[in-house]
């Protein structure tokens, strides 16, 4: 895909984009401006998905995603539409980039200063700077290569592989291992190993089921850094819905998606609020297997019940919200809890399910950098423990892991929270199902193994239904903000092909 997608065949068509995350933003935003005439319906009382916000008490929190990661991607979507970030929300490059707590008492802060780096894997093992080096060399080739060739352009087929320029640049690219086979040839270090592959978390894989492509994370984060929009990702949301307001894009809230029915070759899409609305093209950036089958018909169906009961889910998450009275110093901007063996946290979440007994979590203050998110003398704090889906989410199992998580991060931290929390608020696998229609209470999606990445997740335009397209985490890129992005523009594309 080039920077500026050939999209103009949709001027004139009217197109109706079903939920507001960042690939229903997305296509929305490349489809009005090749001169579609968009509306998009999205279920719930705000727009941004998975990226919601939670305002309480003085408090404003991000719901979903926190890290803002691969900003060369943020660029190129808005350089498409003659715009930049700085437009729209402010970066602020973080220091620390993030800490790491380990449970055995060790704590390292990784940083933007790469000698620092190189010098912290040394101290853990003889040789291992030098590793690093090599590693984020592989690491950046293979984001280079990947992001340019298999990223940002659409291979939906199996021919679309078989091409000689494919083959050309896919040439020493770790397509078939797995990263924890991957990682092991550089470090043997265990904690070296989990630095390297704590942003499995964010594609919703373990070490054990995540191709070994995914390194070009590392690239990601040690490369290119970590970043925070002020006012949260929520401002992220604000500056694209106001890109898709500038662009002509009709938005419509609390407006839940109830039916998607052919109407005289075209559609009507019906709302829970007794709404109709007519269109040519349809594109649904709701959960995946909610539009299949609650949404359509069964005749109108690419996958059956069966199908989406056999995929491997991504993990849901137990997220507790709370807002702090006083500094939490201990803890940095993003923070890492870490067992040193984290093999049955991960058993817990893909084999075994189960509340994970000894978790691995992360931890959120923004408060530590932006002194709006918080009242004065207080900090805003969230927990995010990563935990399988589909599992029994009732108020006495919340209350019994709140607990479990408060008593780990002052165990393992010197963080004590219990007296000083003025705002608390629990997320959890039933809330995902609800409030994102989210298979089995899936944070994120399909999860990014081996046999769903890439041409093996579903596509963005529907087999069964003509007009009816697909954008967001579940196709291709798949999972994460700038994905979903990207998402964006090769749905639109799709498009724009069959128009």
């Amino acid at each position: 895909m080039d920077a500026a997608p050939d999209i103009d065949a949709v001027a004139g068509e009217s197109v109706v984009v079903i939920g507001g995350g960042f690939g229903g933003l997305s296509t929305a935003c490349y489809l009005a401006d090749a001169g579609a005439e968009v509306t998009l319906l999205e279920k719930n009382e705000q727009l941004g998905g998975r990226a919601s916000r939670l305002e309480a008490d003085g408090f404003r929190f991000d719901m979903g995603p926190s890290w803002y990661l691969m900003p060369d991607v943020f660029e190129r979507f808005f350089g498409h539409f003659d715009r930049s970030p700085e437009e729209y929300y402010t970066l602020t490059h973080l220091d620390p980039h993030y800490r790491v707590f380990w449970k055995d008492g060790d704590r390292v802060d990784v940083l933007p200063d790469m000698a620092h780096n190189r010098e912290l894997f040394e101290a853990y093992e003889p040789g291992a700077g030098d590793a690093l080096d090599a590693y984020l060399e592989d690491a950046e080739r293979t984001y280079e290569i990947g992001m340019e060739h298999f990223v940002y352009e659409d291979r939906p087929r199996l021919r679309d592989y078989v091409d000689r320029d494919v083959l050309r640049y896919s040439w020493g690219l770790s397509l078939l291992g797995k990263m924890q086979g991957h990682v092991e040839g550089y470090f043997d270090h265990p904690k070296l190993q989990q630095l390297m592959q704590y942003t499995l978390v964010f594609l919703g894989g373990s070490p054990t089921n995540t191709p070994a492509l995914y390194n070009l994370m590392s690239h990601v984060d040690f490369n290119m850094g970590v970043y925070y929009p002020d006012g949260g990702v929520g401002a992220v949301v604000d500056g694209i819905v106001e890109l898709a307001e500038e662009l002509g894009v009709e938005f419509v809230t609390d407006a839940e998606v109830t039916d998607i029915e052919g109407r005289y070759g075209a559609f009507a899409v019906d709302t829970a609020g007794g709404d109709r609305y007519l269109a040519d093209v349809v594109v649904s950036n709701a959960d995946y297997a909610h539009t299949e089958q609650e949404l359509l018909p069964e005749r109108k169906r690419q996958y059956t019940q069966e199908y989406w009961e056999s995929r491997t889910y991504a993990p849901s998450a137990f997220l507790l919200y709370l807002g702090v009275e006083g500094d939490v110093e201990e803890l940095a901007h993003h923070t890492l809890v870490l067992p040193t063996r984290w093999e049955e946290h991960f058993a817990q979440i893909f084999d075994e399910p189960a509340w994970p007994d000894d978790p691995a979590y992360y931890l959120c203050v923004p408060s530590e950098t932006d002194e709006t998110v918080a009242p004065d003398g207080h900090s805003n704090l969230f927990a995010l423990v990563p935990i399988a889906p589909g599992l029994e989410d009732t108020p006495e199992l919340r209350a019994e892991y709140r607990d479990l998580v408060l008593d780990d991060i002052a165990e393992n931290t010197g963080t004590e929270l219990r007296d000083r929390i003025v705002f608390e608020e629990t997320f959890c696998v039933a809330d995902f199902a609800d409030r994102y229609n989210s298979y089995d209470g899936s944070a994120l999606g399909l999860a990014h193994t081996l046999r769903q990445t890439s041409l093996f997740r579903p596509p963005h335009r529907s087999s069964a239904v003509d007009g009816l397209y697909f954008t967001g985490a579940t196709t291709t890129p798949g999972i994460g903000v700038p994905m979903c992005l990207i998402s964006g523009g090769l749905t639109a594309e799709r498009v724009a092909d069959t128009i």
